[in-house]
C-alpha cells in the first residue's frame, strides 16, 4: 500500500459529487441492526439448517459449535469493527482489503463479493418459491410451479431495493422480530415439554464433537451467521458510523450466537438428544414443525409456516442491499461501468446496482425453471440444486472474504505504525483468519457432501471453482489497472469522501 492509498491528501481525488454518495443519516443502531441481523433468517436456520446439520453429520454437539463460532466470529470482529473506523465505505469487505493488502487484492476482493453475495440471495429463492408452492398447495388446493412465485419475489424485492434504505429496514424489523418471538416461544415450550431425558445439557458435551465431521458441520453452521459482517456495508447511510457499526457488529455476532445455540438446544430437547438425528434423517425441516404441532397447536404450526416464507423474504432484501451497495462502491471506483456507481433519485438507494441485481436473480431463477423437469412439489431444482448450491458457493467466498479481512487489519495498522497501541486487536484478527481458513478448507474438501453429491461428481470442483474463478479474474482486473490506470487503482477502497466521514470520526 502506498501513502497516497492512505490518504487523499497526495493529489488522488475520491471525491465524485453527490449523486455518487449514499445519503447520510438514514439508519440509528436499531435499523442498522435489523437490516443486518434480517439476513440471518432465524426460523430458516432452525427450520431448515439445524435439522440438515443433525442429519447429515450426526452430531448431537450442534448447540456447542454454534458457541465455537460465536467466539471466533468475535475474535474476527474485534480487528473488523477497529478498521469500520478508520474506513467508511460501502465496499466494506474490498475497502478494507484494499487498504491493507493493496489494490488489486481489493479488486478480487471486490468480485468474489459480488458474485458471494448473489449466489447466497439468488439461492433464497429456490426454497422460498418452494415453500409458497406448497403454502398454496395446503391451503389453497392450488398447484404451481415453484418459479411463478419466485419471480414475483424478484419483482418485490427490487421495488423495494429503490426505496430508502430507513423504510427497507422498518419491513425487515417488523417481519424479524415476529420470526424471533415464534422460535422463542417454541424454545420455552420445548423446555417446558422435555421428551422423556428431561432437560439434558449433554448438546453441549466437548465429547459430542469427536469424529470426522466436525468440519463439514462448521460449515454448515457458519453460514447461519451471515449477515452480520454487512454492517459497514451502510456505514455511509448512518449518522455516526465509527460508533454505530462496532456496535452493531457486536451485538448481532453475541445475539445470534446465543439465540442459536439456545435453539439448537431446545431442539436435542424436545426430541432428546439420543434421538435428534434420527428424527432429523425422517423429517428434514419438518422437523420444527412438527414439534410445535404436537406443543403448541396447528394453529401456530400454521402462523410459523408462513413466517418462515416471510423470513426468506426479509433475507432477500437484505442480501439484495448488500449486493446492490457493492455494485455501487465498485461503479464509483472503476471496477464497474460508471452507470453502477449513482444514487438514485430522492430515495438515495443506488437504483443501478439494485437493477444489476435482480437481473441476475430473474435470468438465474428462469435458469433453474427451465432445467426443471420434475413435477411440481418436487424440490430438487428449486431447494436441492439453486437454494443449496447458492448458499454453499456464497457462504465460502464470504468465509474466503472474513479470512483476507482479518489479515488486512493486522497489515492496516502495522503499516500504520499503531501494531503496539493495536497489538490485542492484531492477535485476535490473525486468530480468527486462521481458524476461518481452516474452515474454508473443510468446506472446500467436502464441498460435495455440503451439496448432496457424490464424491466422484464434478460439482464437488465446478462450484467452489465460480468462488476461485471470481479471485482470478478479480486480481487480472486489478492488475490491469495498475499497469494502465495507476491512479485508478490507487483509488480501489477509498470511496467518495464528499461527506469527509473520517474526518468527522476523528473529530
Amino acid at each position: 500500500m502506498t501513502t497516497s492509498r492512505a490518504s487523499a491528501d497526495d493529489g488522488i481525488s475520491t471525491y465524485k459529487g453527490q449523486e455518487r454518495a449514499l445519503r447520510a443519516d438514514r439508519l440509528g443502531t436499531g435499523g442498522l441492526l435489523l437490516s443486518v441481523l434480517a439476513a440471518t433468517a432465524p426460523l430458516m436456520v432452525v427450520a431448515g439448517v439445524m435439522p440438515t446439520t443433525f442429519a447429515v453429520m450426526g452430531i448431537v454437539g450442534q448447540p456447542l459449535l454454534f458457541v465455537a463460532l460465536g467466539v471466533i466470529l468475535i475474535l474476527f470482529s474485534v480487528g473488523y469493527a477497529e478498521m469500520s473506523r478508520h474506513v467508511h465505505n460501502a465496499g466494506a469487505f474490498y475497502a478494507y482489503i484494499s487498504r491493507g493488502l493493496g489494490g488489486t487484492a481489493g479488486a478480487s476482493a471486490a468480485l468474489v463479493a459480488l458474485v458471494a453475495y448473489n449466489a447466497l440471495q439468488v439461492g433464497i429463492y429456490g426454497i422460498f418459491g418452494f415453500e409458497v408452492s406448497g403454502l398454496f398447495a395446503t391451503y389453497a388446493d392450488l398447484e404451481i410451479a415453484w418459479w411463478i412465485p419466485a419471480l414475483a419475489a424478484v419483482a418485490a424485492v427490487g421495488a423495494l431495493g429503490w426505496l430508502k434504505i430507513d423504510v427497507n429496514a422498518k419491513v425487515l424489523g417488523v417481519l424479524l422480530v415476529i420470526e424471533v418471538a415464534l422460535v422463542v416461544i417454541f424454545d420455552i415450550a420445548a423446555v417446558a415439554d422435555p421428551a422423556k431425558e428431561g432437560l439434558s445439557l449433554h448438546a453441549f458435551n466437548p465429547d459430542t464433537l469427536t469424529g470426522a465431521g466436525v468440519g463439514t458441520a462448521l460449515c454448515f453452521c457458519i453460514a447461519a451467521f451471515l449477515g452480520f459482517e454487512q454492517a459497514p456495508v451502510y456505514a455511509e447511510e448512518t449518522s455516526r458510523p465509527h460508533v454505530l457499526v462496532p456496535r452493531v457488529m457486536f451485538l448481532a455476532v453475541g445475539g445470534v450466537a446465543v439465540f442459536f445455540a439456545l435453539s439448537s438446544w431446545a431442539l436435542t430437547v424436545a426430541t432428546g438428544p439420543s434421538a435428534i438425528v434420527g428424527e432429523s434423517q425422517t423429517q428434514s425441516a419438518g422437523l420444527l414443525f412438527g414439534l410445535t404441532e404436537s406443543r403448541l397447536g396447528g394453529t401456530f404450526t400454521d402462523v410459523l409456516h408462513v413466517l418462515f416464507v416471510t423470513g426468506m423474504f426479509a433475507a432477500m432484501v437484505s442480501f439484495h442491499n448488500v449486493v446492490a451497495r457493492y455494485a455501487f462502491a465498485m461503479g464509483r471506483e472503476g471496477l464497474l461501468p460508471r452507470a453502477f456507481g449513482r444514487t438514485t433519485g430522492s430515495s438515495g438507494a443506488p437504483g443501478t446496482g439494485s437493477l444489476l441485481q435482480t437481473s441476475v436473480s430473474a435470468l438465474v431463477v428462469i435458469a433453474f425453471a427451465v432445467a426443471d423437469d420434475k413435477p411440481t412439489g418436487d424440490p430438487t431444482e428449486p431447494v436441492l440444486h439453486l437454494f443449496t448450491w447458492g448458499g454453499n458457493i456464497g457462504a465460502l467466498g464470504v468465509i474466503l472474504l472474513m479470512a483476507a479481512a482479518s489479515f488486512s487489519v493486522v497489515v492496516f495498522f502495522v503499516r500504520r505504525g499503531a501494531a503496539g497501541a493495536q497489538a490485542w486487536r492484531l492477535a485476535t484478527s490473525a486468530v480468527a483468519g486462521l481458524a476461518l481458513l481452516v474452515i474454508a478448507g473443510y468446506t472446500v474438501k467436502d464441498f460435495d457432501v455440503l451439496v448432496g453429491a457424490g464424491p466422484d461428481s464434478s460439482l464437488s470442483w465446478l462450484l467452489p471453482g465460480i468462488i476461485g474463478a471470481s479471485v482470478l479474474v478479480g486480481l487480472a482486473q486489478g492488475l490491469y489497472l495498475r499497469s494502465r490506470s495507476p491512479e485508478a487503482h490507487a483509488r480501489i477502497g477509498l470511496g467518495n469522501e464528499a461527506f469527509q466521514l473520517e474526518k468527522a470520526a476523528q473529530s
